[in-house]
């Protein structure tokens, strides 16, 4: 079992508050990213993370993935971890959890 760490909405909201460098990447389909984002979102759909998983193996930069709920997300950190990527973090309770907690959500660039 491969582990990676997960970040609760207000954690991502500090590191952007600190200025912390990141990633943020939803790995919801097309139809799911329509329907709203968390600002500064990278679309990159889950069945698309192997063929570009190489581009993340390179990289220091954290990584934070979210998806719906947390389970898809979860999925993507676990893959990038048996890659030997292990600065991904899953945003915990995906963009259901953001926005319960009042955090904004955008349209898609």
């Amino acid at each position: 079992m491969y582990g990676f760490s997960e970040i609760t909405p207000d954690e991502l909201e500090q590191w952007r508050s600190e200025g912390r460098k990141f990633r943020l990447i939803d790995v919801r389909s097309p139809g799911e990213t329509g329907r709203g984002v968390i600002p500064g979102a990278e679309l990159i759909p889950l069945v698309s993370l192997p063929m570009r998983k190489d581009e993340f193996a390179s990289n220091d930069t954290a990584l934070v993935i979210y998806c719906q709920s947390g389970a898809r997300s979860a999925q993507a950190c676990a893959f990038l971890a048996q890659q030997g990527v292990d600065c991904a973090s899953s945003l915990r309770g995906g963009i259901v959890g953001w926005a319960r907690s009042g955090k904004p959500v955008v349209n898609p660039d």
